[in-house]
C-alpha cells in the first residue's frame, strides 16, 4: 500500500472509528435549561413575615446551567454503580424515573462533580424557581390556588418521592421545583439578617434545602421558603438538581 493510502485509511480510522478520540458522554447526564442571569430581590416579598426569609435584599445572578428535573434513582444508580458508591435506599417504592432520595448533601455533590457540574447557589434556585426572578409564591405561578397544577404535596396523596416532570413546568421549562423532594442547595445555611456572619463553606455541617416535598403542605413550596439541616442527612424526601455556571 502507498504512503497516501496508509494516511487516508489511518485518518478514516480516527475520525471514525477510535473512541479515544471521541467526546465521552457519561449516559447519567441530567437534561439542562439555560437560565439567562438578572437580578431580582431575594427573600419573603408574598407576605413579609418570614423571618427566616428577610430582609428582602438585591441579588445579582450570573447565567447558568440547571436540571431541567430532580436527579433520578435511574441517573444516580449509574454513577453509583460507576463509583463503587452504595445505592440509596427506595423504600420498595421503585427507581427508575423516581426523583432520588436519601443522599446526603456529599452524595449530591459528588453526583454533580462526576459531570463537571455543582449544586446550585441559594439565589440561583430561588431565581430559577421564580422563573427569573419574577413574584411567583410557587414555582410556576402568583397565586397558591395553582398548587395542585404544579406542585406534588402531602394532598396529593403520595408518600413517596414521585416521577419527575409529571406535573406543570415553570416558565423556564423546570419541573418540580416546588413539591416532590427538597433539593439540597450548595450554601451552608445562614441568616440573611447576618450577611457578615463567618462560617467554612466546606466544612459547615448545616445546609439548605429548598422547594418543599411530598410530604409537605403549601407553606415549604412557597419559592422563597428556606429550611435547615445536617448535611450528613439522609431523608426520604431530600433530592436535587444540578447546576453549572457559563
Amino acid at each position: 500500500m502507498t504512503k497516501q493510502g496508509i494516511l487516508l485509511v489511518l485518518t478514516a480510522f480516527l475520525t471514525t472509528n477510535c473512541s479515544i478520540f471521541k467526546k465521552t458522554v457519561k449516559p447519567y447526564a441530567p437534561e439542562m435549561v439555560t437560565v439567562e442571569g438578572g437580578t431580582f430581590l431575594i427573600g419573603d416579598f408574598y407576605e413579609r413575615a418570614n423571618s427566616d426569609a428577610l430582609p428582602i435584599h438585591e441579588v445579582q445572578v450570573d447565567p447558568f446551567l440547571l436540571g431541567k428535573y430532580e436527579v433520578t434513582y435511574a441517573q444516580y444508580d449509574q454513577f453509583a454503580s460507576k463509583t463503587g458508591r452504595e445505592l440509596p435506599d427506595d423504600g420498595r417504592y421503585g427507581r427508575e424515573n423516581r426523583a432520588v432520595v436519601n443522599v446526603t448533601w456529599d452524595d449530591a455533590m459528588a453526583f454533580c462533580k462526576s459531570l463537571g457540574y455543582r449544586l446550585p447557589s441559594e439565589a440561583e434556585w430561588e431565581y430559577a424557581a421564580r422563573s427569573g426572578g419574577k413574584e411567583h409564591v410557587i414555582s410556576g405561578s402568583d397565586s397558591l390556588s395553582h398548587l395542585k397544577d404544579y406542585a406534588i404535596v402531602r394532598s396529593s396523596g403520595i408518600n413517596f418521592s414521585f416521577m419527575v416532570g409529571t406535573k406543570k413546568p415553570n416558565d423556564l421549562g423546570l419541573y418540580d421545583m416546588s413539591g416532590n423532594v427538597f433539593e439540597w442547595i450548595d450554601e451552608f445555611y445562614q441568616f440573611y439578617s447576618l450577611p457578615d456572619q463567618l462560617h467554612d463553606n466546606d466544612a459547615d455541617g448545616i445546609r439548605i434545602i429548598r422547594g418543599g416535598s411530598f410530604g409537605e403542605e403549601e407553606m415549604a413550596t412557597r419559592t422563597y421558603w428556606r429550611v435547615g439541616t445536617l448535611r450528613d442527612v439522609t431523608a426520604t424526601d431530600i433530592g436535587f438538581r444540578c447546576a453549572k455556571s457559563l
